[in-house]
C-alpha cells in the first residue's frame, strides 16, 4: 500500500531580534492565519495524517498546531523532535525511517533549507526554496518507511499559502 509524507515549511515567523535565539522565534499573525488557511485547504482535500512530527522551534510547533486544529487532530498528538531544528535532511530522513509500518501518512513540520533539500533528495526533482507555510506531498509506492531514501518518492502535489489566496509568489 502506498504511503504519503507531507513536508511542511513553517509559516511566516517574526524577524530575529537582538538577544533572541533563532530557535525561539514565533509566528507572526500573518503566519498564523496562513497556517490555518493551509489546514482548512488540506481538510478540504480529506487529508488527515496519522502522525504529525514538528521541530521544537515555536514557529514550527505553532504551525503544526494550527494545521492539526484545522484537520481535526488533537494538537497534543504532535510529536516534537529537537533534531529537526538544524539537524539537516538526515534528521528528517531518520524520523521517517523510524516510523512504524502501521502509519500510512505522516506530516513533518520544519525549516528551510532542510525541508527543501529533503524533498529534492526524496524525489530527485528540483523544488527550489519552499515558501513559508508551503506543503509538498510525497508519495511512495509499495514501501515501508524504513525503505524510504533518495529517489524513492514522487511529488503528488505542492501548494503555498499565496496560491490559496490567489496572490503571486
Amino acid at each position: 500500500m502506498p504511503i504519503t509524507l507531507y513536508i511542511v515549511r513553517h509559516a511566516k515567523a517574526e524577524d530575529r531580534a537582538m538577544f533572541m535565539a533563532d530557535h525561539d522565534r514565533r509566528l507572526t499573525p500573518e503566519g498564523t492565519m496562513a497556517a490555518a488557511r493551509m489546514g482548512r485547504y488540506l481538510r478540504s482535500k480529506s487529508i488527515r495524517p496519522d502522525v504529525v512530527v514538528s521541530s521544537t522551534a515555536p514557529r514550527a510547533a505553532d504551525t503544526a498546531r494550527m494545521l492539526t486544529e484545522q484537520l481535526g487532530i488533537d494538537p497534543a498528538q504532535i510529536r516534537l523532535d529537537g533534531s529537526l531544528f538544524d539537524g539537516g535532511p538526515k534528521a528528517y530522513l531518520a524520523v521517517v525511517n523510524e516510523l512504524p509500518d502501521t502509519v500510512q501518512s505522516v506530516m513533518i513540520v520544519g525549516h528551510n533549507p532542510d525541508v527543501s533539500y529533503f524533498a529534492e533528495f526524496l524525489t530527485h526533482q528540483s523544488i527550489g526554496s519552499m515558501s513559508k507555510g508551503a506543503v509538498i506531498a510525497v508519495t511512495f509506492g509499495d514501501m515501508t518507511w524504513a525503505g524510504v531514501s533518495g529517489r524513492t518518492g514522487s511529488i503528488a502535489f505542492q501548494v503555498t499559502p499565496k496560491q490559496l489566496t490567489g496572490q503571486e509568489e
